[in-house]
């Protein structure tokens, strides 16, 4: 049974509690649109949260943790206007929206729809950027989960295969400036690419890759959160065609995916979907062939 109350959750007053038997979400309506919480009933939150909560200041973009939506490319300081003012929650028939007003420096106005499985530990996520300009606005929906300490990000490659049958690429790979390929928290595998959270390590990590499996995975403490999203394999995306980046620090992994870029029209508007699951009693891969062993019986039954 799906319910949604208002909470408080530490130290936010204004909170919804989105749940089944399972699962639950929590909301902040203090700031956002935000989820703050992700997690199986009573237990821990799979999401991190940041020393920020609960601390609003109108003038400086904070992280918060949790789940939040942005607009690529990335650019400072278009993307980081701060979420930090009150939001509207509407409660519709089978899903429930999250309203942001519209930013006063860009004009784009943030929506999410959060559609919860009655009877699954499974979400369906609708991220919605609305062009509020009276002017068009080249940009891509962009959906990043702020994962919470001592994890794996996984990402699958495409389908590997035979030199003499593969004369052209099969996929791309962005880097940043400061990422290292030979830190340690890499695996760079024949089918996966892995990155490990370390806490005790505080240099930035950050890969961006076209992924047409249409999946990206963070494994951590015995549970296993997957996105399923559509790749768009048809369309442009952003930081060299990635639609699955990953991103980690000393605090943070984050799982992000990004829809195409659009030249979205005035009052005109793009989406972009995840679908969340969670699963447990799946043991934290180290290799290649711990994922194929234990997570990917799990993604061949999505």
């Amino acid at each position: 049974m799906i319910s949604l109350k208002q909470i408080t959750y530490g130290d936010w007053p204004n909170c919804y509690q989105l749940s089944n038997d399972l699962i639950d979400l929590v909301l902040t309506t203090d700031i956002g649109p935000r989820i703050i919480r992700f997690g199986f009933v009573g237990e821990e939150n799979e999401f991190v949260e940041l020393p920020e909560v609960g601390e609003i200041d109108g003038s400086e973009w904070n992280s918060y943790g949790g789940h939040r939506l942005w607009h690529a490319p990335e650019n400072m300081p278009r993307t980081y206007f701060p979420d930090n003012t009150p939001i509207q929650i509407e409660e519709h028939d089978g899903f429930v929206r999250l309203i942001q007003p519209v930013e006063p420096t860009t004009r784009i106005q943030k929506e999410i729809d959060l559609y919860l499985d009655t009877d699954a530990a499974s979400v369906r996520v609708v991220h919605r950027l609305i062009n509020k300009n009276m002017w068009t606005v080249k940009l891509a929906p962009w959906a990043l989960s702020v994962m919470t300490t001592g994890g794996v990000g996984i990402i699958p490659l495409p389908p590997r295969g035979a030199h003499a049958n593969n004369m052209l690429p099969a996929n791309s790979m962005a880097l940043w400036a400061y990422t290292n390929m030979a830190d340690p928290r890499w695996l760079w595998g024949h089918k996966f690419v892995m990155l490990n959270q370390d806490t005790t390590n505080t240099e930035p990590q950050k890969v961006g890759l076209w992924v047409p499996n249409g999946w990206v995975a963070y494994a951590r403490n015995g549970h296993l959160f997957v996105k399923t999203f559509d790749p768009n394999e048809n369309e442009t995306h952003p930081d060299f065609n990635s639609n699955v980046e990953l991103f980690t620090n000393e605090e943070i992994l984050e799982v992000e995916t990004l829809g195409p870029l659009v030249k979205l029209e005035p009052e005109t508007a793009v989406t972009h979907t995840e679908t969340w699951h969670l699963f447990k009693n799946v043991p934290q891969p180290i290799t290649e062939a711990d994922i194929i062993k234990d997570v990917m019986p799990i993604i061949n039954t999505l």
